[in-house]
């Protein structure tokens, strides 16, 4: 699938390494629909640079001993820019994964703009049992109530089955902090037409280890 007439190859501010599908920063978030959210068409989330995982992207292309050699998820993948950070930082396996079928489409575009092989799965699969990676990445997931308990309640399993859990926020409000362990902080670029302001900034935080639930 071709990526959207849209969106075009551009290079990320804080990511000189990695070429992605994007809106130029002049288009608002529901531009694409028209100025209009719509149920039936919601926006392409994949064709803009989060805050979030643009942190996170950075931070494993600085720290590339956090996925060399693993298994790596990229939760909630959108453009799948954390995903690509992954693959060109020596990641033996990715899966990108999300439930917009648009998003994987843009990642496999993505992916192959970088030269990299990323895998993706179009699906919900926090309900799921969990997959066999040694390290879950997401960036920008907690922008909700909803999204950030289910987000949560995935992380922590995939932390007590063993896995590392490393997530970029720019204070959405609802990421239990007192959770997560600070890695670093970014003053993260983004489009003033999407987020009102032109930098955000962004902590990059590690999820430590959980008790299991009583049963």
């Amino acid at each position: 699938m071709t990526v959207n007439s849209g969106p075009r190859l551009s290079r990320v501010e804080l990511l000189p390494e990695i070429q992605l599908h994007l809106f130029d920063s002049s288009t608002g978030l529901f531009d694409p629909a028209g100025g209009e959210y719509r149920s039936d068409r919601p926006p392409p989330f994949w064709a803009f640079a989060w805050a979030g995982g643009q942190a996170v992207a950075r931070y494993v292309l600085d720290h590339p001993e956090t996925v060399r050699g693993q298994r790596v998820l990229d939760l909630a993948c959108g453009s799948g820019v954390v995903a690509v950070a992954a693959a060109k930082a020596g990641a033996a396996r990715v899966i990108a994964v999300d439930v917009d079928p648009g998003a994987i489409a843009a990642v496999k575009e993505n992916a192959r703009a970088n030269g990299v092989r990323i895998e993706g799965v179009a699906r919900d699969i926090l309900p799921e049992p969990l997959v066999d990676v040694d390290v879950v990445l997401a960036g920008d997931v907690f922008y909700s109530k909803a999204m950030a308990d289910r987000v949560d309640g995935f992380l922590r399993r995939a932390v007590r089955a063993g896995a590392r859990a490393i997530v970029g926020d720019p204070d959405r409000g609802y990421l239990k902090s007192s959770l997560f362990q600070p890695l670093a902080t970014y003053d993260i670029p983004v489009s003033v037409a999407v987020e009102g302001v032109a930098s955000q900034r962004t902590t990059v935080f590690e999820l430590g280890v959980v008790a299991a639930p009583r049963s």
